[in-house]
Order: structure tokens, then C-alpha cells, then sequence
């Protein structure tokens, strides 16, 4: 079984700030740093730091040999990587005193996408193959058709959501990753268990992960619902732990282990990223994962 992830790669610029710029405010930035992201390039580093062979697919600009050389360190396979017309996609991010964050994303090549191109890159892959997919690249509605084709099992985090979704048969999804607020948009529903309650109603061959900041995760799959605390630590960034949640939940299936087991190791990857600056950088290796449980275990955590 092999991991598509067909997603954006992004330069990302992270200012720390007192507080979230109001309009009008000129506002002095304490920090400036660029980070590797996008929220296909951090799920694709999460899964290789979690031990999976993924291969990424997307278009870098004039600008991105930073983005394919961090793909290559973080054991990420590059072939399906092909360069656009200009710039590539970036952010604006500001992070402030209490590590959330705010982000503007300006497309680039990553709204560049062709039909050839995915047609090229899905025609290497066969039925039971995983296809991960987010909202920063174009043609999302062809390329989940062209994959539910050929059978693939296709995980969408619907982020950041917008009309383009409207395009995409969602009844062809086999695993929906949500934020609260992404859950929010799709369902009209605010509360947590109201919005597993639509999605189980309008998708209910899908299985759902909602996430819930430091609430924890909720899983549904049919009349299975499996709750996860969140661990706290002291956040500093929580650029990146949706993509890290999402790295670790892939490798966990495929790697067999029960969705108890893949949900707590998830919400530990998520804890160490928050307590990092960056995206792609800050998501933690196996080895550091375990190590952690394991503490915890041993404290009764």
C-alpha cells in the first residue's frame, strides 16, 4: 500500500507579535522567521517523521528549492514534485504572546495544478493505495474523482475551507480530518457532538476525526465513537498540530494499530509540535513520541 499526498508547499513567514494586528494598527513585530509549510508539505513531513514511505505531489515556484530540499531531509519522496511559473505559495503568519495564530496564504504554484499533471502522477497508483488531500491546491474536485476511479482510499482535511469544496463529492471521502471550525463550515453545526451527528448523517461510509484543540480529538465511525484527551504542555506555536495530528493518524493505519492507540499517539505528536516554534520543523519523530508516552504512562497520565 502506497501514500499519496497531493498538497501545497509553502514558504512560511512567522512574526511574533503582542497581539493579532487590528485594522488600521501598524504593529512592530518582535521576530521574523521563515519556515518550510503548507499543509501538504507538514502532513507529508509528519508522516515520514511517523515512519510512512509518502510520496508528495505539487508544483514549487522560482522560489522553492528550500521546500524540495526540506521534503528530501525529512524523508519525504519527491518524484511527483514538478516546478511552476513564478513564485511559489507562502504565508503570513502571526503568532502572539499566547502562541495562537493567524494566517494569511497567498496560492502561487500551488493554484497551478493541471489535470495532465494529476491524470500523470494518479495513473502510478492502484486500488487501496491512500490519497491525503487539504484545500491549497486547485482541482481538488478532479483529482478526488480520477482517485475514487482507481479505488484509492482518500483522506481529505478540508482546510482552509472554502466554495472550491462545494465542487467535490464528498460521498466519495473515506476519512474526514476537522478542526472544530472546519467542522463548523461544513456542518453549520457549532457544537462537537452535533457535528459528528450531521457528518455520520450525510457521510455514513466516512469515518470522522474531529479535532478539538485542548479538548482532545473525537473519532466516529458508524455507531463507534472513541474520545482522546488532549495533553497540555505550554504551547508556543500551534502552527503545525493539525498536520501533525494528521501524519500520525495515516501512519497509524497503516501500521494496524487500534484506533485508541493511534488517537493517543496522535495527541502526544501534537502536544511536543505546540511546544516548538515553526511547522514542518516542529513535528516530533517516533522515537520522541513513545519516549513521552511513556512517562506518562509511568506517572498514570
Amino acid at each position: 500500500m502506497k501514500v499519496l499526498n497531493f498538497g501545497s508547499l509553502n514558504l512560511d513567514y512567522t512574526y511574533s507579535v503582542d497581539h493579532m494586528v487590528r485594522p488600521g494598527e501598524t504593529l512592530a513585530s518582535s521576530k521574523m522567521q521563515v519556515f518550510c509549510g503548507g499543509k501538504g508539505l507538514n502532513q507529508s513531513a509528519a508522516m515520514a517523521k511517523a515512519g510512512v514511505q509518502v510520496f508528495h505531489a505539487g508544483l514549487i515556484g522560482e522560489d522553492g528549492q528550500p521546500l524540495l530540499d526540506m521534503c528530501r531531509e525529512s524523508g519525504v519522496d519527491t518524484t511527483y514534485i514538478r516546478r511552476g511559473e513564478g513564485r511559489g505559495g507562502h504565508t503570513i503568519i502571526q503568532v502572539d504572546k499566547n502562541a495562537q495564530n493567524c494566517i494569511l496564504l497567498y496560492g502561487g504554484t500551488n493554484r497551478q495544478i493541471t489535470r495532465e499533471f494529476a491524470d500523470e502522477v494518479l495513473e502510478n497508483f492502484v486500488e487501496g493505495d491512500l490519497l491525503v488531500l487539504q484545500n491549497e491546491i486547485n482541482e481538488l474536485d478532479y483529482i478526488i474523482d480520477r482517485a475514487y476511479e482507481r479505488k484509492m482510499r482518500i483522506i481529505l482535511n478540508p482546510s482552509p475551507y472554502d466554495s472550491a469544496l462545494d465542487a467535490c463529492d464528498m460521498t466519495k471521502i473515506s476519512v474526514f480530518l476537522l478542526n472544530e471550525i472546519e467542522g463548523e463550515q461544513m456542518t453549520g453545526e457549532k457544537e462537537p457532538d452535533n457535528i459528528l451527528a450531521v457528518m455520520k448523517e450525510r457521510y455514513p461510509k466516512a469515518q470522522t476525526v474531529l479535532t478539538l484543540g485542548t479538548e482532545g480529538a473525537v473519532y466516529q465511525y458508524g455507531d463507534t465513537v472513541i474520545r482522546q484527551p488532549a495533553f497540555l504542555v505550554e504551547a508556543v506555536d500551534t502552527t503545525a498540530a493539525g498536520d501533525t495530528f494528521t501524519g500520525y493518524f495515516v501512519a497509524g493505519l497503516l501500521e494496524g494499530r487500534p484506533m485508541e492507540q493511534i488517537l493517543r499517539r496522535c495527541a502526544m505528536a501534537s502536544a511536543i509540535c505546540v511546544s516548538r516554534p515553526g511547522a514542518t520543523a516542529a513535528v516530533p519523530t517516533p522515537d520522541e513520541v513513545e519516549a513521552n508516552l511513556r512517562c506518562r504512562s509511568a506517572r498514570g497520565i
